[in-house]
């Protein structure tokens, strides 16, 4: 381990036999922190190159089980986020795509920090069942073809430990270490083809265009090297997506783009990732093809009926999707009123996410209770008109002292100009094996 540390701290390159014996003994507890902290730090200041950012993720993948699906019909597609505000793409993208008879199969996991992840947001549903066997989640993928659930807890335990580490050690900052994280999550997972929605602005883990092109880059390459079709899409998070920060807040916004009655940003990045998948399914010949035919999934209500069937499926009340009024609900609802006229300049997405967690929707640690009714929802987008007096926000909560703290803060984060400003890209770009194209 002495010989592997130094060689790194001088910039040499790693063998795949020694990223294997670090990961494997690391795992195995056979290593001790200090010295993986002190490689962690040299990786961090010499970099990785390709091949060992793809030996680094196998040896992660094989430190724990693999999710063998070959038992799935079909071309099985699955979508990873890489984090933001208001991120409800899921839960709206999985039932598109399966009504059109793609197998869309996700293992999330629960979130930590401004609102709940996938898995929370779907507990928000009565009795709805994140886990499931293995046996319950391959009917499902083959009967309706769609299906949400938790990971089992032995899926790349290195990363976890690794995570750990680097999360004490000011060494998570690394793109190759960020994307072996990342992939080797979802490579241990046996889908065909991999759609990656890397988030780019204030809201996000990259806050700039270029890191997040280097990110997406690095991801891409990683899943094609290993053999799976791999795409990354770069969208915007400077401001939250749709208007629902908040568990139960954002299945109801999810349920409404279902029904074509959603925020149109919300609706419109579903149906531009959703093409993309399309694309990798080897469904369409085109992705303008895929948005015709995903448009139509949405108007003739296939998409709806199809979330329901999974609620169904995963044991959940059905009839909370069917009238989401009976979904967890908060015990007040106050309006932040805007302190003057004009046009709303920017939202910051990170901004709103702690006001979001500071209500409850999200966790500090991974011990916090969620509260599933608790969040935001804007009345008000970037460069939309406002009036004096008029709503900007709705706080839901359970605690109003924490409310009338927030409502503050939520005056000062929602900037007002006197002007109207450009309109902004809900996409800058798409990166795939071929190279990255920006719009």
């Amino acid at each position: 381990m002495y010989e592997i540390i130094r060689k790194k701290r001088d910039g040499q390159e790693l063998s795949t036999e020694e990223i294997n014996y670090v990961i494997e003994n690391y795992t195995k507890e056979n290593i001790p922190d200090y010295q993986v902290a002190a490689l962690l730090m040299a990786i961090y200041f010499s970099k990785m190159n390709e091949r060992e950012t793809l030996d680094l993720t196998k040896a992660m993948i094989n430190s724990g089980d693999k999710v063998d699906l070959s038992n799935i019909d079909g071309i099985k597609v699955d979508k990873h986020s890489t984090g933001g505000v208001g991120d409800t793409i899921t839960l709206i993208l999985g039932p598109m795509i399966a009504a059109l008879g793609v197998p869309f199969v996700k293992m999330s996991g629960r979130g930590l920090g401004h609102t709940g992840g996938t898995l929370d947001k779907l507990e928000s549903i009565e009795n709805f069942k994140v886990n499931l066997s293995k046996e319950d989640f391959i009917r499902s993928a083959n009967e309706i073809k769609l299906v949400i659930c938790s990971q089992t807890s032995n899926i790349a335990p290195a990363d976890k430990k690794l995570y750990a580490l680097r999360d004490v050690t000011a060494t998570v900052d690394n793109i190759s270490l960020i994307a072996s994280s990342i992939m080797s999550k979802k490579l241990a997972i046996g889908s065909d083809a991999i759609l990656l929605d890397v988030k780019v602005g204030k809201g996000a883990f990259m806050k700039d265009l270029d890191s997040a092109v280097e990110l997406s880059n690095k991801m891409v390459r990683i899943g094609n090297n290993y053999g799976r079709e791999t795409v990354a899409v770069l969208t915007n998070m400077d401001e939250p997506l749709g208007n629902a920060i908040g568990n139960s807040l954002e299945v109801k916004e999810a349920i409404d783009v279902l029904k074509g009655k959603g925020p149109e940003d919300l609706y419109s990045l579903s149906i531009e990732l959703g093409s993309v998948l399309l694309l990798l399914a080897k469904r369409v010949k085109d992705r303008d093809e895929g948005k015709k035919i995903l448009q139509d999934v949405i108007h003739t209500n296939k998409a709806y009926e199809k979330l329901l069937q999974m609620v169904k499926y995963q044991g959940g009340n059905v009839k909370q999707v069917e009238n989401p009024e009976l979904l967890p609900k908060a015990k007040y609802i106050i309006e932040v009123k805007s302190p003057k006229e004009g046009y709303i300049k920017s939202i910051d997405a990170e901004k709103i996410g702690e006001c979001a967690l500071k209500l409850g929707a999200g966790r500090e640690t991974m011990d916090s209770k969620v509260d599933l009714s608790a969040g935001i929802v804007l009345n008000k987008k970037t460069n939309d008109k406002v009036h004096k007096g008029e709503i900007l926000a709705y706080l839901h909560t359970n605690d109003l002292n924490k409310a009338l703290e927030v409502e503050k803060t939520i005056k000062d984060i929602i900037e007002i100009s006197h002007k109207k400003g450009q309109e902004k890209k809900l996409i800058y770009g798409i990166v795939t094996k071929e190279g990255v194209t920006l719009y």
